[in-house]
């Protein structure tokens, strides 16, 4: 590999696709491609074909997915399961058919048992059942991690399934229908901001354990990954602490700047009660989170008002 190999990002556009982008380019790769929904739709199995055909890239960095918090997950279960699947099974047999070597999936925490020992280690996939509130995405991914683990020992190909925590970031989704937990704060708090900091109401209890990690840093994990031949299927990636919804909703208030009530709807569902994972398996192989999540927060709130009026789905 050199710094012009032909990498295809699929997803570069969103918030983990376009880090990569960035953090690639940064590191002087040259050859970088993708293609936007509009261009190429990744659920249809010819398309996805052609386009390897056509441009042949080397490596391929799976960021494409179908994503979205707990009550998008709740009100679209088919398409979360079924999109997902189409994207990355396309992805994964295009890339075995035209003889990719290095293949880099990116998954979700998610794929872990909703009652699973704390922290998260890689071997405890599929030892129990999942979290209700988000099982359909969480089955298609896991369906493609096991992929890449077919393809790794029947192929003996550089197939590598990456699963970070919760995420965030710029290019993140304010959409308070869809998006995760910390983006809809931040909306939630600036807009009671905005609004002579009336009070903010949040789901739940507040008590679930999250951990949170920037999107520069899983982009990082993605570089590392790329010029590293790791020595196993699956990896977590993290930064191995965590806190609860409860003091994330107070920091995040603090950062934005409200000083309003927050009240807590318990009649919502809280989700997987700790969602902790084990780094040990990428620490050791040379990779360690940078970003400390107040800092992370702050540039992210700070992204958020620089393109308050053209994020996509913010609408305030």
């Amino acid at each position: 590999m050199t710094k012009n190999t032909k990498i295809y990002i699929a997803g570069h556009r969103g918030m983990v696709g376009s880090a990569i982008w960035r953090n690639l380019e940064k590191n002087g790769y040259t050859n970088l491609i993708g293609r936007c929904s509009s261009e190429l739709d990744l659920r249809n199995q010819n398309d996805v074909n052609s386009f390897f055909l056509e441009e042949n890239p080397s490596i391929v960095i799976d960021a494409a997915a179908k994503v979205g918090g707990i009550l998008a997950n709740n009100d679209f279960p088919y398409q979360f399961l079924m999109e997902n699947l189409q994207i990355q099974n396309n992805l994964l047999d295009s890339a075995l058919r035209y003889n990719i070597e290095k293949f880099i999936f990116l998954g979700s925490s998610c794929i872990y048992p909703r009652l699973a020992p704390q922290p998260l280690k890689e071997e405890y996939l599929l030892t129990s059942s999942l979290e209700p509130t988000n099982e359909w995405y969480a089955i298609a991914k896991i369906a493609g991690v096991k992929a890449c683990e077919a393809i790794r020992k029947q192929y003996n190909k550089d197939f590598v399934s990456l699963m970070p925590t919760n995420l965030y970031g710029a290019n993140d989704n304010f959409d308070l229908k869809s998006s995760h937990v910390l983006p809809a704060m931040i909306r939630k708090f600036h807009e009671a901001k905005l609004n002579q900091n009336i009070p903010v109401q949040l789901w739940g209890s507040g008590t679930p354990m999250r951990e949170f990690l920037h999107v520069e840093d899983l982009a990082e994990a993605v570089c590392f990954t790329l010029e590293n031949q790791l020595s196993e299927n699956l990896y977590n990636v993290g930064t191995g602490n965590d806190l609860s919804i409860k003091e994330l909703a107070m920091l995040i208030q603090r950062i934005v700047g409200h000083t309003g009530d927050i009240q807590w709807d318990e009649t919502k569902p809280d989700g997987t009660p700790r969602k902790l994972m084990d780094v040990s398996k990428m620490s050791n192989a040379g990779w360690d989170a940078k970003i400390n999540l107040e800092e992370g927060i702050y540039q992210t709130y700070q992204w958020f008002l620089k393109n308050v009026d053209k994020v996509k789905k913010v609408k305030l």
